[in-house]
């Protein structure tokens, strides 16, 4: 297995709508900045990873078909990967493998949604349509038939982690003050969608509800539309590339990835669903792979898309005792990006979680989120020179997908 590195990352702005943009146009601005940003051409690349989610938001099946020519990928082979939420974790895991593997020397990875295309014309809005679209990923015999959404999935898990572990993630004060410390962090983000907002944790605990006790409207994720592309490379071409950048690469120094079972219930085939199993074992792979523990880790960007589900994956990562994942706050473990210049790294012992606002306050553009999470530790990685970040992805109904890159900071 050869070494690979990431030499170039480009976002495009993150909105809840560009009205302005198509899907197209999305993909283009990131395939160009991404481009821009390693100092290369797209003749200079083999391949290309499509990471999109859902054919409904782009109104096209097959969508990636038309991306092909216009962003300079004529006659290259490109594939299209769609798992959920996770969507850009395993395009990113296909590009790796793909470099890896000794198929391509430098791949393009590129996702992105354009999900408030979508139009209710009685409610004259697109979340009805949105609502729908994600819960058709529900079992379409028995639970889309009931109304089960999104929240439903992840609230499920949140609910029955809160009666096997009480008085964790159901205090409501240490939530919302993990949103505020997220709040800081998108102000930080010149692409984050909420850049501009203030909230603070008493707006949070007053903001309304969407599921009690453990989801206010404060408390989530929202639409997005946006792309974000990533240029993976073998390491000749990534050294080739940092000496041209002056830029180091940043290493993939492990992947994990898990499954786990659709269905919840007791034993190897089912479900447990007061944890997320494919979070755990997702990351005790990526640590195995990368020789490296929780403990070493000084950055991770995390797929949350709830702040309860956020406290739950970091303790499966291994960074609080599951049980006790409110010590994020309680023990100052959780670093507020404004105690932080924007060169510092953060004591040891303390991380540095989702600088880019992560998908609360930064955006959720669901088939490139993990991309636009890994430009957000590539970046802080490169400023702060911190050795060691995580990249998490999870997708799916109850979380059941999985997975962790442990990213290293090169020479």
């Amino acid at each position: 297995m050869r070494r690979v590195g990431i030499v170039g990352a480009g976002i495009t702005d993150c909105r809840s709508r560009w009205v302005e943009a198509t899907y197209w146009d999305l993909f283009q601005q990131a395939t160009r900045r991404a481009c821009q940003d390693a100092q290369i051409t797209t003749a200079e690349i083999d391949s290309v990873i499509y990471g999109i989610y859902n054919d409904i938001f782009e109104h096209q099946a097959i969508p990636e078909s038309s991306l092909t020519g216009i962003i300079g990928m004529a006659n290259k082979p490109g594939t299209r990967v769609t798992t959920g939420g996770a969507t850009g974790f395993y395009a990113m895991r296909m590009a790796a493998m793909e470099v890896a593997s000794g198929m391509s020397d430098v791949v393009l990875c590129i996702g992105g949604e354009k999900a408030t295309d979508c139009y209710d014309p009685r409610s004259k809005t697109a979340t009805p349509m949105v609502v729908d679209t994600i819960a058709k990923s529900w079992d379409p015999f028995y639970e889309y038939p009931l109304g089960a959404t999104a929240s439903d999935s992840y609230m499920q898990i949140c609910l029955a982690y809160n009666d096997a572990y009480p008085n964790d993630i159901g205090d409501p004060l240490v939530r919302a003050r993990i949103i505020e410390m997220l709040c800081h962090a998108g102000n930080r983000n010149p692409h984050a969608q909420r850049r501009l907002e203030t909230v603070t944790a008493e707006q949070v605990m007053s903001s309304r509800w969407i599921i009690a006790p453990f989801l206010r409207l404060l408390e989530t994720c929202m639409y997005t539309e946006g792309a974000g592309a990533l240029i993976f490379a073998c390491e000749e071409r990534a050294t080739e590339i940092s000496r041209r950048t002056g830029v180091p690469p940043v290493w993939v120094r492990g992947i994990g990835a898990a499954n786990e079972s659709y269905q919840a219930g007791r034993g190897g085939s089912y479900k447990r669903l007061h944890r997320i199993d494919s979070d755990r074992i997702a990351a005790e792979r990526a640590y195995a792979v990368a020789g490296v523990t929780a403990g070493d880790i000084g950055i991770i960007e995390l797929h949350d898309a709830f702040v309860a589900q956020l406290m739950v994956t970091m303790g499966e990562l291994g960074f609080v005792p599951i049980g006790q994942t409110r010590r994020l706050i309680d023990d100052g473990i959780m670093v507020d990006p404004k105690e932080l210049a924007d060169d510092a790294r953060p004591e040891a012992g303390r991380l540095l979680v989702n600088p880019s606002g992560g998908l609360i306050f930064g955006g959720h553009f669901v088939g490139g989120s993990n991309m636009f999470s890994t430009w957000s530790c590539r970046r802080e990685m490169l400023a702060r020179q911190i050795p060691l970040g995580l990249i998490h992805g999870t997708g799916a109904i109850n979380a059941c997908y999985g997975g962790a890159i442990v990213l290293e900071l090169g020479a």
